[in-house]
């Protein structure tokens, strides 16, 4: 097995047993960005009570897929933005652009604020809602309720967002921003 395979099934087996134990951790072994990989640039400066929390959600996707990377630069394609009231949501065009809003009086109800990032997040990179998915899937959002702080994308979660980027930057891109709620 080369180290790459080790790494790659020592990032799998954090990603499955980290949140279980409830850790929000970056991992040490992510996974190799593809030589083509994308790189989104996400400014959360708008958020000021959630610049940690925007970290570890783009460390969390950086650990398990390859054809995008999500950091923190200018130029930024996706803006992170506190609000109060009316919930968690982004706006985004499903391929690298958008605006993620993160609901403070969310986040004192008891819901995860790198989850929720991570879940809009998801947005960003072309995935929908599953909100009757269980509390391993990034993807089920509010669906699990507020006590489940896994902000881990699952294996099936990062396969898409790698297929949605295997063309580069616009090749998916939808005609039309959506409105993910």
């Amino acid at each position: 097995m080369t180290r790459r395979h080790v790494g790659r099934l020592v990032a799998g087996l954090a990603a499955v047993l980290l949140p279980l134990g409830g850790a929000q951790v970056a991992l040490a072994t992510s996974a190799q960005a593809a030589p083509n990989a994308v790189n989104l640039c996400y400014d959360a400066s708008d958020a000021p009570d959630y610049q940690a929390e925007s970290t570890q959600a783009a460390a969390n996707w950086n650990s398990v897929v390859q054809n995008v990377h999500l950091d923190s630069c200018g130029g930024a394609t996706i803006l992170i933005h506190e609000t109060s009231g009316g919930g968690s949501y982004t706006q985004t065009d499903g391929h690298g652009s958008g605006d993620i809003y993160i609901d403070v009086q969310q986040v004192a109800e008891g819901n995860d604020p790198t989850r929720i990032l991570a879940h809009e997040m998801g947005h960003n990179l072309g995935l929908p809602d599953h909100y009757s998915g269980p509390c391993s899937e990034i993807m089920s959002g509010h669906g699990p309720g507020p006590s489940c702080k896994n902000a881990m994308p699952d294996a099936n979660e990062a396969a898409q967002v790698d297929q949605n980027f295997a063309n580069g930057f616009a090749a998916n891109a939808p005609a039309l921003a959506r409105v993910y709620r």
